[in-house]
């Protein structure tokens, strides 16, 4: 049986929920710029999340993202289909909660993002981004960044599922978990250059990393749209699926993940996010004080234990 994760709303001050989430522009020079429907202070919720004053979603208004817990694996998956999930402020902030709980439970050891319908994710809504009110600034600052923090510094094994096209924003966020695999069907695009803005959510940093600086630089100053079979070829993801097979097929890798040395695949995650901004010396350090830490868990017994008596390990995470 699934277990739900708890689905977080957010009340939208200043303003009624009624007018959406925007950011507004104009705040006094005393004042930090702000997304209008900035979480208030924290409070404590009931599932301990630190997050805004909950409230009831108004009848009618469908569902921007939703959350279950399978096999130890936590799916989340954006749900605006005829908007081909284009990221609005109620789904960033909503999926910043949802990952912030799937990091604290231990019945958790991997993570899922994928998207409902034809597509994984269409970036930014552009109708809240285009309000008048609307500062840009503080949707990259409020939405974009904390969610690719959140799936960098994470220590569980975080595998983007791409079913469909991965444009803008959306592309860059498949990129920051730690696996990608796309459906035959699906494609990636750098959108930003047709409207006149940069690459964000960490585009910049990853893409170069991930395929060359020179492709990265075409791809974002060309919005060429990659399919996922040149994407795979390219180095940007890991593996593609046929379209009639992908789900099965991430179903058993999110599963292999689960059943894995969580707290020995964290510290991969450390070592690799590390290695980004250290020289040798400094990274052989950090794998020498990791292994350490990684010998130390019960899993990394069992590893050893069951590799001298020829049997399969049964990793608990631990």
């Amino acid at each position: 049986m699934e277990n739900q994760l708890p689905r977080i709303f957010f009340l939208l001050l200043p303003g009624r929920a009624s007018e959406g989430p925007i950011a507004r522009r104009g705040p006094t020079p005393s004042q930090p710029r702000v997304a209008k429907g900035a979480p208030p202070k924290s409070l404590k919720t009931e599932t301990g999340i630190q997050a805004a004053i909950p409230y009831i979603r108004p009848k009618g208004k469908a569902m921007t993202y939703s959350t279950s817990i399978r096999d130890g694996v936590a799916w989340l998956r954006m749900e605006r289909p005829k908007a081909f999930n284009a990221v609005n402020r109620e789904m960033a902030l909503g999926l910043q909660a949802a990952l912030d709980e799937a990091e604290t439970q231990d019945a958790v050891r991997a993570i899922v993002l994928t998207g409902e319908g034809k597509a994984f994710c269409a970036g930014q809504d552009l109708k809240e981004a285009t309000d008048p009110d609307t500062d840009l600034q503080a949707i990259v600052r409020e939405h974009y960044n904390p969610l690719i923090r959140r799936l960098r510094k994470i220590e569980k094994p975080i595998l983007a599922a791409v079913n469909g096209v991965a444009a803008g924003a959306g592309a860059n966020l498949a990129l920051a978990c730690d696996i990608v695999v796309a459906k035959e069907s699906a494609s990636f695009i750098q959108a930003f250059s047709k409207i006149g803005l940069i690459p964000d959510s960490g585009g910049t940093f990853m893409l170069p990393r991930l395929i060359g600086w020179q492709k990265a630089s075409a791809l974002m100053m060309l919005g060429d749209k990659v399919a996922a079979e040149e994407a795979e070829r390219l180095g940007m993801i890991y593996k593609v699926f046929s379209d009639t097979e992908f789900e099965e097929s991430v179903e058993k890798l999110a599963v292999k993940l689960a059943s894995m040395p969580t707290q020995g695949l964290g510290l991969t995650k450390r070592a690799l996010n590390e290695s980004t901004l250290q020289n040798l010396d400094a990274q052989l350090d950090s794998e020498e004080a990791l292994q350490a830490t990684a010998a130390q868990t019960e899993d990394y017994a069992e590893g050893v234990s069951a590799f001298l008596e020829k049997r399969k390990p049964t990793f608990k995470g631990k």
